[in-house]
């Protein structure tokens, strides 16, 4: 069972999903439809995954490709980064959701709507799950996507520990009466500046009539449902008037608390997405990572509820997602101390911005904020190892296909480049011999030597990497798979 609806559960529904294994996913909203926007866009690595289950071009489609990427507003472009999407996606959460559910919703999976998980009782076989309205259901796991406030982590003790907020930031979208005198910011009109309470801005939505608000402030204990009044307020005080602001579609409020789950894991309970971590929303990486902890997640928890692998499997989704949600924390701390505006700040943003001008250090926390930089610690080895593969346009015995391509069903994949011997592999591997590539290139760390083999999981992520010998690949084959059918 999935606790949540938004981007992270409904792609760790799909990829359970895709791997025949019976989900339901749990949500409290009638429909789909986000009443705000949500997030902005698309980071490439998220792109990619995307893309290695071949629905990437529904979202294409939808957004606008474009350089997204920044830190505390100084661009990091990465359009010289080895990748076929080089580039992020400009498209609001509403829209991502909608595409993705019906993604979801081809794979036949059951959304229970208007229930929320009121309690969870566990014992060694499953997870008694009380619903509201007065229901239950019985999975053998039970995950929670179901946001910072997680009535799903609570209800299973883990700590959240963190930093508390200080900032609360006002955002909403309205109708101005009065207009203002607009910039070009990314290609739309609008307005931003930094003050000593962080960034403040006005942006025209894509219908060119409503616009976009944020206002922020110190926090101090700021709660409940912002008002329209609350709004006006903020606005004279930042910018004199209110401009006529009238007609919100919505407002709301959120803050730079930042918080990581202790676990991701208690028993039969795990946690993915925000449920696991809290930060500010400062580059966009919030929704980004949850979907990357889904796909992680997925695979393996089918694999353990299906018998081919056992539960200590589980045990390395915390191990290699905590520590990427880690950096994330960092660099939007980082990133959200430069949102603010005096003298000394200012110079440090100006020293930050001329260190990311440089081309390593530019490349090293764009990979990081992409998530193409992410490599899992599977000891020493090849450069390939622990990171994501490559989309590689391969020759095989069916003709021209790409890396991605064969990675649509989320099986396990042996791509041979040196013919050979190849042992016996699970159920749901398969294996491909390819013409030898070339050229190997990675992002952040450039040119790495050709391999002779690699083992890929359903992830993306490669998990051996053959050196003219098939040494170590039987223990890569039963440590991730479970080895070959018996």
């Amino acid at each position: 069972m999935v606790a949540g609806g938004g981007p992270t559960g409904l792609m760790l529904a799909g990829e359970l999903a895709l791997a025949g294994v019976d989900v339901v996913i749990v949500e409290r909203r009638l429909t789909q439809d986000l009443a705000r926007s949500g997030a902005g866009g698309l980071h490439s690595r998220t792109i990619e995954v995307l893309d290695q289950r071949g629905i990437a071009d529904r979202f294409l489609a939808e957004g606008r490709a474009m350089q997204v990427q920044s830190f505390a507003r100084i661009p990091l472009d990465i359009s010289d980064f080895p990748t076929r999407h080089n580039y992020g996606l400009a498209l609001w959460q509403k829209d991502f959701e909608r595409i993705l559910a019906d993604w979801v919703g081809e794979l036949g999976v059951p959304i229970a709507r208007e229930r929320e998980v009121t309690g969870v009782a566990q014992d060694e076989t499953g997870v008694d799950v009380e619903l509201s309205a007065g229901r239950s259901l019985r999975a053998e796991y039970l995950v929670g996507c179901d946001g910072g406030r997680s009535i799903v982590r609570k209800a299973a003790g883990i700590d959240f520990p963190g930093w508390d907020p200080s900032i609360s930031s006002l955002i909403a979208e309205v109708e101005l009466g009065d207009e203002p005198e607009w910039d070009d910011v990314g290609g739309r009109p609008g307005v931003i500046r930094q003050d000593e309470n962080g960034t403040q801005a006005l942006g025209v939505r894509e219908d060119g009539k409503r616009v976009g608000v944020v206002i922020s402030r110190p926090y101090a204990g700021q709660t409940g449902d912002p008002t329209l009044r609350e709004l006006s307020q903020a606005l004279i005080s930042v910018w004199g008037t209110d401009y006529g602001v009238h007609s919100p579609t919505w407002i709301s409020r959120f803050t730079d608390m930042t918080r990581q789950a202790a676990s991701y894991k208690e028993g039969r309970v795990l946690l993915a997405g925000d449920a696991a971590h809290v930060h500010y929303p400062v580059g966009g990486q919030g929704l980004n990572i949850g979907v990357q902890d889904a796909v992680n997640l997925g695979w393996k928890l089918a694999q353990v509820v299906q018998g081919a692998s056992p539960d200590n499997l589980l045990d390395t989704y915390q191990a290699e997602r905590h520590p990427v949600a880690a950096g994330v924390l960092q660099n939007t701390m980082a990133a959200t101390a430069l949102t603010r505006s005096d003298p000394r700040i200012d110079a440090v943003r100006a020293t930050v911005a001329e260190l990311l001008s440089m081309d390593e250090p530019r490349r090293r926390l764009a990979g990081m904020m992409s998530g193409l930089d992410v490599r899992y610690e599977f000891g020493d080895g090849h450069p390939l190892l622990g990171r994501r593969m490559p989309d590689l346009d391969l020759v095989t015995a069916d003709g021209p296909r790409r890396v991605f391509s064969l990675l649509h069903d989320a099986r396990p994949l042996l791509i041979d480049f040196g013919r050979l011997v190849v042992p016996p592999l699970p159920d749901r591997a398969h294996a491909v011999r390819a013409e030898p590539v070339r050229a190997w290139e990675l992002p952040v760390i450039g040119a790495v030597p050709a391999p002779s083999a690699v083992l890929i999981r359903p992830d993306g992520h490669v998990a051996w990497v053959g050196e003219e010998t098939d040494a170590g690949l039987a223990n890569a084959l039963s440590t991730w798979f479970g080895g070959a059918e018996s």
